[in-house]
Formats: structure tokens, C-alpha cells, sequence
């Protein structure tokens, strides 16, 4: 079974925008034409140019951003005031502080999204560790270095196709 065409897409996204590889250089490495390329790269919802200038972000950056979502939450839940029933307070203040159903989802995603941050090891990590390793032996051995980046090539593509 072949690699499906989104994971070929994403692929291609992360040796554009995190190698800055060129579009011909991107399409050896995928294995589909320039053209294609060039039309996945300008798609209004890929816009690669702009994901270039920006670069990926970091997986430490979006769970320091989900962390701080999660933290805000539980300020917001502990500092409401004390419900008010009739003109008095309520015996338990804690009662106030239970999220709401909503509040409740929200947590519920935002954990999600830490825990498969946490765990889960993306294709960008794959291309990130495999640019950095082919860095390093190029610097050592060019030839080696380019025998290993056809190695690395296959090593991702089978990541692609084995998920």
C-alpha cells in the first residue's frame, strides 16, 4: 500500500518549511512532480511561505501555551466570589469553585492535547532529529552523510506509511 496523499503532503510540508529545502529538492525527496508541489505549497489553508517565516513551533512552546490555557482555567474557577443563595453565602465556598460543564470540556482537551504532546513523537520530531544527525556526519563524512540522508528518506517514508 502506497503513502496516502496527505501524509505525502505532510511530509513534503516539513522538508519545505523546517529544511527550507527547495521545491525540486522537496519533490526527489517525496517522490511527486515540482508542480505538485508547488500547488500543495500554495494552498490558502497550507501556505508554506508563511509557515517558513515563522517556523514550526515547538512542541515545548505549545505545551508551555496549553500548560498556561489549563492554569488560567483553574485561576478563573478558585477566584470566583462565594455564591450568594438568598442574601447569604453558602456553607461550602468550594461549591463555587467546581468547573462548569464547559470549564470541565475545556480542561478535558486541553489535557488531551499536553498528554499527546507529551507522548507522542511527531514526523516533524522524526525530520528534526534525522536533520540534525545528518548535520553532524556531514561535517565528518560528506559521503557517508549523503549515503545515510537516502537512508533517512526511506526511514521517514515508512514512518508515513506505517503510521
Amino acid at each position: 500500500m502506497g503513502i496516502s496523499k496527505k501524509k505525502e503532503l505532510e511530509y513534503a510540508r516539513i522538508l519545505y518549511v523546517s529544511e527550507r529545502l527547495t521545491y525540486k529538492e522537496v519533490s526527489e525527496r517525496v517522490g511527486v512532480t515540482e508542480k505538485t508541489i508547488s500547488k500543495w505549497a500554495n494552498l490558502p489553508e497550507e501556505n508554506w511561505d508563511k509557515r517558513r517565516k515563522s517556523l514550526l513551533t515547538t512542541r515545548q512552546s505549545q505545551l508551555v501555551h496549553w500548560y498556561n490555557q489549563l492554569e488560567a482555567i483553574n485561576e478563573e474557577i478558585a477566584n470566583r466570589p462565594p455564591l450568594i443563595v438568598k442574601g447569604k453565602e453558602l456553607a461550602n465556598p468550594l461549591k463555587n469553585n467546581i468547573p462548569t460543564n464547559s470549564e470541565a470540556d475545556t480542561m478535558s482537551k486541553i489535557t488531551s492535547n499536553i498528554q499527546k504532546l507529551e507522548v507522542e513523537i511527531s514526523l516533524g520530531e522524526y525530520v528534526q532529529v534525522t536533520k540534525k544527525i545528518l548535520e553532524f556526519i556531514q561535517k565528518v563524512d560528506l559521503d557517508a552523510a549523503k549515503l545515510l540522508t537516502r537512508y533517512a528518506d526511506e526511514f521517514i517514508n515508512s514512518k508515513l506509511k506505517n503510521g
